[in-house]
């Protein structure tokens, strides 16, 4: 009985994942873990760094695989933050890989940045696929694969929260159709190690967003976020992310945090009030919080409820009655209903202005037989009737918020559907 006590201890006994049990690390840099072809045709080598514990004798280590930001152009695996998450929590005795991913987009407009996201999520894919692969051949590098979680910063939790929630393509119908898609290589992407799985443990959300909160569901996998009140790029709430062009209407994670609320999924959530974007790439303190706010979620996914967990100063311990923890929101299950909405490019259209109040002018070179609004979710809001070539629909019932709009000709042929901003 003594022997099986003894083995029925955790790591965590011992104070690893909740401190710094590790005086050093290393670091092997430039690790290709695939390739895939770019926006414009090339070809992209895609390569990590690998950060482990010093002298780590772990035979198998949770494994944390972090994305830079950057707004999809730009950014590296070398970015500050990411080189500092990776080296601090190497000192906590996790294995930490610093990705880069195929960046660029050209022009710059929502449907182009649509597809920059969905080359991201298929990179970050073929990474995990790598620790999947290697785990079960060479076996370099110690990872246990029940305990990958993923994330980042910016334009990197972007990409995390849609590996982790854009699980079927009927999602995203709205954005690109199936064939581009298709043509893209599929939401698990060909960016390498096929065959192996790409399954993650939680998610860690930097100050990010989803196109939809509604496709997080309840049997998803745990979600950490941070997130400052005044985040002028990516939203606190639900807005446009603006990285100094403005792209597309996003979730931020303050409507995720409700909807995990509302449905039952298990969520961590940290609000820096009247914090920007990114607060803690400049700031110590703001730092030493993210690290040890993500440090509790990683911990609990762990298993190692019994870790002692103290803030390292009495600044971070009186920054710790932020924390939103109230769950208000309202649950709105999508079983893909936004698939309704059907795409063909053969209606074109224009519509002013956008945004909008009251009024919304549409002009086609075609007759319109059917105009019609969905809300972010898929469902009719409006519809109206006519057969004109230019009309103009009142939207004074309408609340403020983003809406998609397609026309329906006089023949049947439906037009690919346009985002439109109603303010009041």
């Amino acid at each position: 009985m003594i022997f099986l006590s003894l083995f029925a201890q955790t790591p965590c006994d011992e104070g690893r994942y909740a401190s710094d049990v590790f005086s050093d690390f290393v670091k092997t840099s430039n690790i290709n873990y695939g390739s895939n072809t770019n926006w414009f045709g090339g070809t992209t080598q895609l390569t990590m760094d690998f950060y482990e514990p010093e002298g780590d004798t772990e035979p198998e280590r949770p494994l944390i695989i972090w994305v830079h930001g950057g707004s999809f152009i730009g950014g590296s695996k070398t970015d500050p933050d990411m080189v500092e998450f990776s080296e601090r929590f190497a000192l906590k005795g996790y294995a930490c890989a610093s990705i880069d991913y195929r960046l660029g987009f050209f022009p710059f407009d929502s449907a182009n940045a649509v597809k920059a996201v969905v080359r991201a999520v298929q990179d970050l894919r073929g990474a995990v696929r790598y620790f999947y692969k290697d785990k079960q051949t060479a076996n370099q590098y110690k990872i246990d694969t029940n305990k990958i979680f993923i994330g980042g910063s910016s334009a990197g939790a972007i990409t995390s929260l849609h590996m982790a929630y854009l699980d079927d393509v009927c999602k995203i119908a709205d954005y690109l159709n199936d064939q581009t898609i298709s043509d893209m290589g599929g939401l698990e992407g060909t960016s390498g190690n096929p065959g192996y799985s790409s399954n993650v443990q939680g998610v860690i959300n930097g100050c990010g967003a989803l196109a939809r909160y509604s496709w997080i569901e309840a049997d998803d996998v745990p979600l950490c976020s941070i997130h400052g009140t005044n985040d002028g790029v990516v939203t606190y709430n639900r807005g446009i992310v603006d990285p100094g062009t403005p792209l597309m209407y996003l979730d931020g994670s303050r409507m995720l945090h409700e909807r995990a609320c509302a449905i039952g999924l298990e969520e961590y959530f940290y609000t820096f009030p009247g914090e920007g974007h990114v607060p803690y790439i400049n700031d110590a303190q703001i730092m030493n919080i993210t690290v040890n706010f993500i440090r509790d979620f990683l911990v609990k996914q762990m298993g190692c409820d019994n870790a002692e967990l103290q803030p390292e100063n009495e600044a971070l311990e009186m920054a710790y009655l932020y924390p939103i923890n109230d769950c208000e929101g309202n649950p709105i299950d999508e079983e893909c209903t936004s698939s309704s909405i059907a795409e063909n490019t053969n209606v074109p259209f224009q519509f002013y202005p956008n945004p909008a109040q009251n009024e919304l002018t549409i002009q086609s070179e075609e007759l319109i037989k059917k105009i019609e609004l969905y809300n972010l979710i898929g469902q009719g809001v409006m519809s109206v009737e006519c057969m004109l070539k230019e009309t103009t629909i009142d939207l004074s019932s309408l609340d403020s918020g983003s809406y998609f709009m397609r026309l329906v000709n006089a023949n049947g042929a439906v037009s690919k559907s346009e985002f439109i901003e109603i303010t009041k």
